[in-house]
């Protein structure tokens, strides 16, 4: 089946990744060990993706975890740094995803996203309006890898998930997209999902 669409995720994909001294910054101001703060910053995550607590309550649940307990202006400075760090966009990536909606591909996002995140990415950055759809978690309540979000991005991009090319930088969702008929890869760089593309008949 020729493929019809590509969907990128956005942090670490269309987004650098965070520069290493920003975990430190918000440790530092949680009063945590830098290694004790991340391990406790990921695995508590789900539910603010989700869309279902705010960020202050997802930072006061997991640094209390850890035995601390900021104020709440401490976890809003928290908050905006770790918002800031997400927010580096990587122009070659742009320019990949403005060639496959020139070439007339459909274009999507897929995306694991807090609700303060992605109302500020889409006021800022323009490559928010670029794809024909956008499929974010904190809108579906529904986390990847779980199949919910998947189906969603099927039924608004009215296509067959063997018509789909999806690139992310977490193992675990491309073999969840993979086990619902994507080709999915594993995001390295711009250049190389552009050559991956071509491989696959993508004219771009």
């Amino acid at each position: 089946m020729a493929i019809k669409g590509v969907v990128f995720d956005f942090g670490k994909v269309i987004s650098f990744p965070p520069e290493d001294r920003v975990m430190e910054r918000m440790a530092a101001l949680a009063g945590m060990e830098v290694g004790k703060f991340e391990s406790l910053l990921w695995p508590n995550r789900t539910e603010y993706d989700r869309g279902t607590i705010s960020a202050l309550e997802y930072y006061r649940t997991f640094l209390a975890k850890g035995g601390v307990f900021p104020d709440d202006e401490t976890l809003t400075q928290i908050h905006a740094i770790d918002l800031e760090s997400w927010a580096n966009i990587n122009p070659d990536t742009v320019r990949l995803m403005e060639d496959i909606k020139h070439a007339g591909y459909t274009l999507a996002i897929l995306s694991n996203m807090p609700r303060d995140f992605l109302a500020l990415c889409r006021d800022r950055y323009p490559v928010f309006s670029l794809p024909h759809a956008g499929i974010f978690s904190c809108e579906r309540a529904s986390i990847k890898p779980e199949e919910k979000i998947y189906r969603d991005l099927f039924a608004a991009l009215a296509l067959e998930p063997e018509e789909l090319v999806f690139f992310d930088d977490m193992p675990v969702n491309i073999e969840k997209a993979c086990s619902l008929g994507m080709q999915g890869f594993v995001w390295q760089d711009p250049e190389t999902a552009r050559n991956i593309l071509r491989g696959l008949s993508v004219s771009i």
